[in-house]
């Protein structure tokens, strides 16, 4: 009998074992493999055609609702310049309506209408009459504020008169201004605010400009809030949306687009650091900061900005009707066919217009989308981009399937090729699941053929080698000692009792791997079977007389079992024990009954097992330790058959251990009351 292993079978004989198992999964796998990728790639060619054409046709959709939307940008930019009243009036309504963010304008002869710089004032024989360089010498090099104050009061009082023939309100305007800007100089700073916000605010003045072509009185409110530069004044805040008003009429001629920019940035700049030096907390200061802030709300100084921007890097625009790209980066022009308009957009809003298109849904379910020249898609295409069209040269349609409509972009045949893949893998599963069954057991069978073979011969070797030395000792002997030859008669017959029980282990084993053994069953004491084993056992073990105690309970009841089997049983586990034990083996029996079961324990203190030799302990062959099995004999086989007997009469065998404190074996066999019936000589 066996316990412990220090030769258990090595780690390559395992892998060598596995090969034809994984020799035969390999022949399976790999045609298997080939007919799924075949079947793989011909779905994908074939979902890819489907894709192709239905992808054809959604690019076409779009490329027919892209177009149209240009051409009707187009039209609709012609039809507003062309009601418009003045191109100021066109730049205006364009932008309120959303057609652009930003747009040129020009005339019946192609010259640029808006945005235009300041057009400098035909003078007439008024302004060439005023001495300017005087005046601008008296305040600006002589100093004298009050002095050059009171000469341009004097011009303004000659000129600003309707009633005179002097009036020239360019002239007058001018002078009033400078006669502002000398009474800040000389510290009179409320009565240069009362002149710039009540004496040019005068109806006559709202059109007059500046040598160079610039309102007088826009810039007049301007100067007026600087000189305030106080957010909680009411006077700041009328000035301030009398200005932004002024700002907001495109219908003013006086206003040049660059001085209608230039009053937009710094008014939105004063204004807003005026409100932030306050911080006006109180509920009338902070009315008064929300309407100057929504005072420089200006809606058209991006677009102000942005076709400035244009005009300064491309100063022929193009007369296409169609997207291209300027000289500044970010940016594209559309031109109405005659060039009357140049139509601006930013490359994020010419997205936002294009998804906007797009937007609806394809009868695919995909979605397209536009991408910019140079641009690399967000995500990769399910097909190759196509153009965008004829109003979008160089832009690209990508157009992607979602993924939640992927499948059903391929026929029924898809069904079809699923169900076959899903046959095919079920198939060769199954074929390999049987391949490597039959190959697994087949190498069991040969390796424990193997072991058999090898132990057979190691083990009945060494009892007749050990007979055939005694008796040739005793042979080659002149004359026969009577002491002598009954000591080699003993140790002759103590090798053939070694011998007789494994031969009689190697039949019983046979038996087991055939499924051959019969038992007869009847009616057994367990007492009986009991002292059955212990005095096979002391003819066995010369200590068994004085190492063997019997702990039998009283009143055992009976079992139904095959006696002979079960003395087998108990002469395995008693001979496991002695040969385990230490030098002086102290074994016990005990017998009691538990719960509808007799139990039959087998104690000794002997070498003990660790857990893991406690799991394997056993199976075939296994042996704990093979040196101790060499010098007491044993193949590994008595623990396995105690597990087969002990099944065969509906049991269980189950065994506690510790390193160095012993074994007990227990064995639990149903009662004679509760044990299950089997026809006599039956097999288990």
């Amino acid at each position: 009998m066996a316990r412990r292993n220090h030769g258990s079978t090595a780690g390559t004989g395992r892998l060598a074992s596995w090969w034809p198992v994984l020799l035969s999964l390999l022949v399976v796998l790999v045609p298997t493999i080939c007919v799924l990728w075949f079947m793989t790639e011909a779905l994908e060619n074939r979902r890819a055609v489907l894709r192709r054409s239905l992808a054809d046709a959604d690019l076409l959709v779009a490329q027919q609702r892209l177009d149209a939307y240009w051409r009707d940008q187009v039209a609709e930019l012609a039809r507003l310049r062309a009601e418009a009243p003045s191109a100021a009036g066109f730049f205006r309504q364009c932008l309120q309506q959303g057609r652009a963010g930003g747009a040129v304008c020009f005339d019946t002869e192609g010259r640029l209408a808006y945005p235009v710089p300041a057009q400098r004032p035909d003078l007439d024989a008024v302004a060439y009459a005023v001495d300017w360089q005087s005046l601008a010498r008296l305040e600006f090099e002589d100093r004298h504020y009050e002095e050059a104050a009171k000469a341009w009061e004097a011009i303004a009082a000659a000129h600003g008169d309707p009633e005179k023939e002097a009036f020239d309100a360019n002239v007058a305007a001018r002078a009033i201004l400078a006669r502002a800007r000398c009474l800040a100089k000389a510290g009179r700073v409320d009565d240069a605010i009362e002149t710039l916000v009540t004496t040019l605010a005068q109806p006559s003045y709202r059109q007059a400009v500046d040598e160079e072509g610039r309102s007088i009185t826009a810039a007049a409110d301007l100067r007026a809030l600087e000189l305030i530069d106080d957010a909680s004044d009411p006077r700041f805040l009328s000035v301030a949306e009398r200005l932004s008003l002024r700002l907001n009429n495109y219908a003013d001629p006086s206003l040049a687009a660059p001085q209608r920019m230039f009053l937009m940035r710094q008014m939105q700049e004063l204004v807003r650091q005026s409100v932030g030096h306050e911080g006006v907390l109180d509920e009338p200061k902070s009315k008064q900061a929300e309407r100057l802030l929504a005072a420089v709300e200006f809606p058209t100084l991006p677009a102000e900005e942005l076709s400035a921007r244009f005009l300064e890097a491309n100063p022929i625009p193009s007369k296409e009707p169609v997207l291209r790209v300027t000289q500044s980066p970010g940016l594209w022009q559309l031109a109405v066919p005659d060039r009357a308009v140049v139509a601006l957009f930013r490359t994020e809003g010419v997205l936002a217009r294009c998804r906007q298109v797009l937007a609806e849904p394809l009868k695919s379910g995909a979605r397209v989308e536009a991408v910019p020249p140079g641009v690399i898609a967000g995500s990769e295409p399910t097909v190759p981009s196509s153009e965008a069209g004829r109003s979008l040269p160089g832009w690209r349609l990508e157009h992607r399937f979602p993924e939640a409509e992927a499948e059903p972009l391929s026929d029924t045949s898809t069904a079809a090729y699923f169900w076959t893949g899903i046959l095919v893998i079920v198939t060769m599963s199954i074929f390999a699941a049987i391949i490597a069954r039959a190959f697994r057991r087949q190498m069991r069978l040969t390796r424990l053929k193997n072991d058999l073979v090898a132990t057979v011969s190691h083990e009945l070797k060494t009892p007749l080698s050990s007979i055939r030395l005694l008796v040739d000792t005793l042979l080659d002997a002149p004359q026969f000692d009577e002491t002598r030859v009954r000591e080699y008669l003993e140790l002759v017959a103590k090798e053939n009792m070694r011998l007789t029980r494994l031969i009689d282990n190697f039949l019983a084993f046979s038996r087991m791997e055939r499924n051959k053994h019969a038992f007869e069953f009847a009616e057994v004491r367990v007492e009986k079977v009991i002292r059955d084993a212990a005095d096979a056992v002391h003819q066995r073990h010369p200590v068994a007389h004085s190492a063997l105690h019997l702990e039998i309970a009283d009143s055992l009841p009976s079992v139904d079992a095959d006696a002979d089997a079960l003395v087998t049983m108990l002469l395995n586990l008693l001979d496991n024990a002695f040969k385990y034990s230490a030098e002086s083996p102290q074994i016990t029996i005990r017998a009691y009954a538990d719960d509808g079961h007799v139990c039959l324990e087998v104690a000794d203190n002997g070498m003990g097992l660790t857990k893991a030799a406690a799991r394997k302990v056993f199976r075939r062959f296994y042996q704990v330790d093979r040196r101790i099995s060499r010098e007491t004999g044993g193949v590994g086989l008595g623990l396995s058959i105690v597990q087969f007997i002990v099944k065969a009469h509906g049991g269980t065998v189950r065994v506690r251990s510790r390193p160095g404190h012993g074994s007990t074996f227990t064995v639990a066999i149903p009662a004679y009351a509760s044990a299950p019936r089997e026809e006599k000589g039956g097999r288990p």
